[in-house]
C-alpha cells in the first residue's frame, strides 16, 4: 500500500468517524456529507456483551429493517465506552443521545420515535446527559467523562474494531509511514525517550530505554512480544484496548520492529478474552491484506508480519520471561535476570517485550510529537494511565486520566462516589502485587513514585475501592489465596513462602492468631521480597505488608479481640435478636437452613449460637432489623 491508497482511505471515511464526536450544527453537516442521516453505536466489548448487547444489536437491525430504515441508519459495533455498570450501552449521533442499559424492547421505542420521527427517548437516557431544562449533553461532559483524557483508549467506542478503514480514518499507519519514511531508527528511539512513556504493565522502566538496549544488542534475529497476558482480578483495560482498537497495538509492534531491527512479532494473548482474540485475528488478516504486514511494507524493503499465541490463563506469565517461555512451547515459568529480554529473550535472541496499553501510546507519540505527549501527567510520571476501576464504586468502568490525578478526582468526581451513602475506606492498586491506599491518603496523586512511597504500585492498572463493609484482613487473605494458586512453584520464597503467609492470616481470620504472627508475617514477607526469582513472589507480600501497616488495628481486633470491624470474617462473627425489635413474624426461623431459630408467633426469637452456620439468612429476611452481627 502507498501513502496516496492510505490517504484516499482516510478522507472517504473520516467524516463518517468525526460526526460520532460531533453533535448539534457541525454533526448535521458531517451526518450528511457520510450519507446516513444518523449513526447507531452499539457496544460490543466483552462487558456490554455479557449483558446482552448481541440481542440489542439484532432488535435493533431487525426494527431498522422493518421500517425501511437501514439504508439511512448506520450501525456500528464499537468497543468499550468506559462505562461498563451501564451496559448495554447505545449511543446515536449526531446528537450524542446516550442510551444506557439498553433492551430489545427498548430498541423498538428508540427506532421508532428517535431514529425515525426525531424525538429522543430522554427516559431510557443516562440521566447524568439529561439536564432539569431536558436539554441533552454529550457524554464527554459528564463528570464520568470531563476529567479523562483518553491517549491509548482514542478509538474505543469510537470505532469499529473490525474495519481497517475507520482505523486508517483517525490516522492509523500514518506513524508507520512516517517513521519508515522520515525517519531513523535512533530518531525513533529519541522520540520515545523524550516523550518519558514508561511501560504500563507494571515497573514502569522507560520504553525508550528498553528499546535502546534490544536495538544495540547484537544478534542476526530479534523480536517484538507484546504481553496481553492479562491476570490481575478485576483488571481489564488490555482486553479493551484490543477489542475496541487492535490495529493501535499492530501498528506500534510494527514501528518497535523497524526501531530495533525485527521482523517477527508475536501477541501473546490469553485465551479467555475470546473477543479480543478474534478482532486480533481479523486485524492482523485486514493488515496483511492492505500490506501493511508482511513484505516491503510501504514499498520499502522492511518486512514485518506478527502472530498470536494463547496462554492458558497462568497470572505468572505476565512475567516477560515466564511469557517468552511460554511462547517458546515450554511450561510458563520465570528465568533468572540477567541477561535481560533485550539481550538474551525470545528463542534466546534479542527482544523488546512491551504490554498492550503502551503499544496503544507509540503511534500517537510518532505522529503528535514527545512534546506533546509529555505535556500530560508529572516530572517524572508522564502522559496518562488507564485504570479498570471496579469494586464498591458507583461508576465501575475503564477510565483513562492524566497521571497525577489525585485518588479523590477519580473516587468522587470520575467514580461517582461510593454507593449506599458508605464511606471510602481503601484503594487496592496494582492487584495482588500492589497495596492498599487508606482514606487517610485519598488525595495522593496516582502516579509511579507516590505509589510505590506508599507501599503500592502502579500495575498493569487494576483499581478496586473499597468502602467501610471491607475487612482489611480478608482482603490481604483474597490476594494470598490467588498467588498461592497462581505461583509456578519454581523457587522456594515464593513456593513455600505464599502459602505459609496465607496460613498465618488463615489463623488470624479464624481467632486462633497470636500478636506475634504479624512480626512473623513481616519477616518472611520481607524474605519473600528479597530473594524470590521473580516479581510474582517479590511482591505477593506488598497487599499483607501495607494492610499491617496502614490497618494494624483490624489485625489486632481478630487477634485480641477474636472480632471483625467489618463483619466478614465468619469465624469471629455471632448473630442476635435483639428482642425490642423482634415481632415474633417467624421469618427468620422458617428461611434458616439448619434450624438454629427458635420462638413462638409474636413473641421475640432466639438464635442458638452452637448451630449457626453464620449463613446470613436471618438479617436478609428480616423486615424490622432486629438480627444484629456481633
Amino acid at each position: 500500500m502507498t501513502i496516496e491508497e492510505l490517504n484516499k482511505i482516510k478522507k472517504s471515511r473520516e467524516d463518517l468517524v468525526k460526526v460520532r464526536k460531533i453533535i448539534a450544527e457541525e454533526g448535521e453537516k458531517l451526518a450528511k456529507k457520510t450519507g446516513y442521516r444518523k449513526q447507531v453505536l452499539v457496544c460490543g466489548g466483552t462487558g456490554c456483551t455479557s449483558s446482552g448487547s448481541q440481542k440489542v444489536l439484532e432488535a435493533l437491525d431487525s426494527e431498522l429493517k422493518k421500517q425501511g430504515l437501514d439504508k439511512e441508519i448506520l450501525v456500528v459495533r464499537t468497543g468499550c465506552f468506559g462505562l461498563c455498570s451501564l451496559g448495554p450501552i447505545m449511543i446515536v449521533y449526531p446528537e450524542g443521545a446516550f442510551y444506557a442499559q439498553a433492551t430489545p424492547e427498548g430498541v423498538i421505542r428508540v427506532v421508532d420515535e428517535h431514529l425515525k420521527n426525531g424525538k429522543i427517548c430522554k427516559d431510557l437516557l443516562y440521566q447524568e446527559t439529561v439536564h432539569e431544562d431536558g436539554s441533552i449533553i454529550s457524554l464527554y461532559e459528564t463528570n464520568f467523562y470531563k476529567k479523562q483524557k483518553r491517549v491509548a483508549l482514542r478509538n474505543c467506542g469510537v470505532i469499529d474494531p473490525e474495519n481497517i478503514e475507520e482505523y486508517i480514518a483517525t490516522d492509523g499507519y500514518q506513524a508507520l509511514y512516517k517513521v519508515l519514511n522520515e525517519m531513523k531508527p535512533d530518531d525513533v528511539i529519541k522520540e520515545i525517550l523524550d516523550s518519558g512513556i514508561r511501560g504500563r504493565g507494571g515497573a514502569g522502566f522507560p520504553t525508550g530505554k528498553k528499546w535502546q538496549f534490544a536495538k544495540a544488542s547484537q544478534g542476526d534475529v530479534k523480536y517484538v512480544c507484546c504481553n496481553a497476558d492479562e491476570g490481575d482480578p478485576g483488571a481489564f483495560m488490555d482486553r479493551s484496548i484490543l477489542e475496541g482498537d487492535p490495529h493501535a497495538v499492530l501498528e506500534a509492534m510494527a514501528i518497535a520492529g523497524y526501531t530495533i531491527g525485527a521482523h517477527q512479532g508475536y501477541i501473546y494473548v490469553r485465551a479467555e478474552y475470546p473477543v479480543a482474540v478474534n478482532r486480533l485475528k481479523i486485524a492482523i488478516d485486514q493488515a496483511r491484506e492492505y500490506g501493511l504486514l508482511g513484505k516491503d511494507i510501504f514499498g520499502k524493503g522492511f518486512d514485518f508480519d506478527i502472530e498470536i499465541r494463547l496462554g492458558a490463563g497462568a497470572f505468572v506469565c505476565g512475567e516477560e520471561t515466564a511469557l517468552m517461555t511460554s511462547i517458546e512451547g515450554h511450561r510458563g515459568e520465570p528465568r533468572p535476570r540477567p541477561p535481560f529480554p533485550a539481550v538474551k529473550g525470545l528463542f534466546g535472541k534479542p527482544t523488546v517485550l512491551n504490554n498492550v496499553e503502551t503499544l496503544a501510546n507509540i503511534a500517537q507519540i510518532i505522529r503528535k510529537g514527545a512534546a506533546w505527549y509529555s505535556s500530560m501527567g508529572t516530572e517524572t510520571s508522564k502522559g496518562t494511565k488507564v485504570f479498570a476501576l471496579g469494586g464498591k464504586i458507583t461508576n465501575v468502568g475503564l477510565v483513562e486520566i492524566p497521571m497525577g490525578t489525585t485518588l479523590r478526582e477519580i473516587v468522587e468526581e470520575i467514580g461517582g462516589g461510593i454507593p449506599n451513602g458508605k464511606k471510602f475506606k481503601a484503594a487496592q492498586t496494582g492487584g495482588p502485587s500492589g497495596g492498599c491506599i487508606p482514606a487517610c491518603h485519598i488525595d495522593t496523586p496516582i502516579d509511579y513514585e507516590h505509589l510505590t512511597a506508599l507501599g503500592s504500585m502502579m500495575g498493569s492498572g487494576g483499581l478496586i475501592i473499597m468502602d467501610e463493609d471491607t475487612c482489611m484482613v480478608d482482603i490481604s487473605k483474597f490476594y494470598l489465596n490467588f498467588t498461592v494458586d497462581e505461583s509456578c512453584g519454581k523457587c522456594t520464597p515464593c513456593r513455600i513462602g505464599t502459602r505459609r503467609l496465607l496460613q498465618f492470616l488463615e489463623k488470624i481470620t479464624s481467632g486462633n492468631g497470636e500478636l506475634e504472627d504479624l512480626d512473623k508475617i513481616e519477616e518472611l514477607a520481607n524474605h519473600m521480597k528479597n530473594s524470590s526469582l521473580c516479581a510474582l513472589g517479590q511482591s505477593a507480600p506488598n497487599p499483607v505488608l501495607s494492610t499491617i501497616s496502614y490497618f494494624r488495628d483490624e489485625y489486632i481486633a481478630h487477634i485480641v479481640d477474636k472480632k471483625c470491624p467489618a463483619g466478614v470474617c465468619k469465624d469471629l462473627l455471632r448473630y442476635e435478636i435483639d428482642a425490642s425489635k423482634c415481632r415474633g413474624c417467624t421469618l427468620c426461623a422458617r428461611n434458616c437452613p439448619v434450624g438454629a431459630i427458635s420462638g413462638t408467633v409474636k413473641n421475640p426469637h432466639v438464635i442458638d449460637t452452637d448451630k449457626c452456620i453464620k449463613c446470613g439468612l436471618c438479617v436478609k429476611n428480616c423486615k424490622f432489623g432486629a438480627v444484629v452481627k456481633k
